[in-house]
C-alpha cells in the first residue's frame, strides 16, 4: 500500500506541468496552502508586472540564492519563502506572474510599497484591498477547478499570512509632503490601518478562511534609510515613527484577541518581528552578523539612500555579515533567522499559535 502511494505521488509530481495537478487531490493528502498578503517584506515579484518604480528586478537583488533578480527586495529569499519550505510547499508564485493559474498551493499577492490604506503610494502599488480582490478571484478559480466542496476545504485549511502597516507609517513619519494621511493624529491613523486590516480579515473569514498569521511592525526607525535622515543622532535609531509602531502593535494584538472570541474557529499567530529585530540590531554578533546599522547595498550615510542597483551605489563584499541588504530590507540570512525562530514558536506572542502549529491546526 505504501509503495503504491509513493508511486502515485511521484507520478503526480512528475507530470505536474503536463496535467492539472488538482487531479492528485482525490488520492493524496494535499499540504496546507499559503496565501500571502503584504508589502516588500513579502512581495515575491508582483511589482514586476505593474507600472511602478518600486521594483527589485535588477542586479544585485536575488544574487545570493536565485543568482538572478526575481523582484524580491533582498539578496535572496524572503520570510514567506522559508515558511513555504518548512511547510513542504513549493515557492508561492506572484499572483500577477504570467501563466500562474495554479493556485492549489496558494499564491502571493504582496506588493512592495503597499499599505493597508489605499492612499499609501496610490497608483504605484497594489494596496491591501486590491490584494483582497485578487484573492476573491482566486477563490472563484478554485471553485471552478476543484468544485465547491474541495475548494471550500482548501480555503478553510489554508493559512493567510500578512505583513502590512510598514508603509502607512513610514509615509506619515518620513514623507510628509507626499502623504494624504497627515491630517490624522497617531491614534486616528492607526485606527484607519487597523480598521482596514479588520475588514480584510472578516471578508476572508466570510469566504471560508480560518487561520491567520501576522507579524508586528518592526522599529522602522532603525532601518538604514531612517538613520540617514537629517537630525537623527549619530548611530541612533530615528524615533519619529515609534509612536505609530508601538500603538499599531498593541492594537493589532487587541484586534486578533477580539476576533478569536467573536469568530467561530478563528485562529491566529502573531509573531514578534519588532522585538526580534531590535535584538538583532542591538546584538548582531549573537546572530552571526557584523553590521546591523549600515546596509550592504546603497549610498550615502549608512548606505541609507535607496539607490541599490539603479544609481551610483556601493555593494558590500560579504552580504552574510549584514542584517540589511538595502536601505530598508533584510538580507536573506536575517529573513531565514526570523522564519526559523518563528516556525519553532519562539517568537509567538503569548496567547497565539506558533506558525508551525497554525499549519497543522
Amino acid at each position: 500500500m505504501e509503495k503504491s502511494r509513493f508511486v502515485f505521488i511521484f507520478f503526480c509530481i512528475t507530470i505536474i506541468s503536463l496535467v492539472d495537478p488538482t487531479k492528485c487531490y482525490d488520492h493524496i493528502d494535499h499540504p496546507t496552502s499559503l496565501f500571502i498578503f503584504g508589502d516588500s517584506l513579502f512581495d515575491s515579484g508582483n511589482n514586476n508586472y505593474i507600472n511602478t518604480t518600486a521594483r527589485a528586478n535588477f542586479y544585485p537583488y536575488g544574487e545570493t540564492f536565485f543568482k538572478h533578480p526575481t523582484g524580491r527586495f533582498s539578496d535572496g529569499r524572503l520570510i514567506p519563502d522559508f515558511f513555504a519550505e518548512y511547510a513542504k510547499l513549493p515557492f508561492i508564485l506572484p499572483y500577477l506572474q504570467p501563466g500562474n493559474h495554479e493556485y492549489s498551493y496558494g499564491v502571493n499577492f504582496g506588493s512592495a510599497g503597499a499599505g493597508a490604506l489605499v492612499e499609501t503610494y496610490r497608483g504605484y502599488v497594489i494596496d491591501l484591498k486590491t490584494q483582497l480582490g485578487y484573492f476573491k478571484n482566486v477563490n472563484r478559480v478554485l471553485r471552478k477547478k476543484l468544485g465547491d466542496k474541495k475548494a471550500e476545504a482548501l480555503i478553510s485549511k489554508a493559512v493567510y499570512s500578512f505583513s502590512i502597516g510598514n508603509n502607512d507609517y513610514s509615509v506619515a513619519a518620513y514623507e510628509q509632503t507626499n502623504s494624504t494621511v497627515l491630517p490624522y493624529s497617531d491614534q486616528q491613523l492607526v485606527g484607519l490601518v487597523i480598521g482596514n486590516i479588520t475588514e480584510v480579515i472578516q471578508e476572508i473569514y466570510e469566504i471560508g478562511g480560518r487561520k491567520f498569521g501576522f507579524q508586528t511592525v518592526g522599529h522602522l526607525g532603525c532601518a538604514p534609510y531612517a538613520r540617514a535622515f537629517e537630525g537623527t543622532k549619530a548611530g541612533a535609531c530615528n524615533e519619529k515613527i515609534l509612536p505609530f509602531v508601538q500603538l499599531h502593535n498593541s492594537e493589532l494584538l487587541k484586534l486578533l484577541k477580539k476576533l478569536q472570541i467573536e469568530l467561530q474557529e478563528f485562529k491566529y499567530s502573531l509573531l514578534d518581528f519588532y522585538s526580534f529585530f531590535l535584538e538583532i540590531i542591538d546584538n548582531p554578533s549573537k546572530f552571526g552578523f557584523k553590521e546591523a546599522k549600515v546596509a550592504c547595498c546603497g549610498s550615502g550615510p549608512y548606505r541609507g539612500t535607496s539607490s541599490c542597483g539603479w544609481e551610483e551605489y556601493e555593494l558590500c563584499d560579504n552580504v552574510s555579515d549584514y542584517v540589511f541588504f538595502d536601505s530598508g530590507h533584510p538580507t536573506e540570512k536575517a529573513n531565514q533567522q526570523f522564519a526559523k525562530l518563528a516556525w519553532s514558536g519562539k517568537l509567538s506572542v503569548t496567547g497565539s499559535y506558533n506558525f508551525k502549529a497554525l499549519f497543522a491546526a
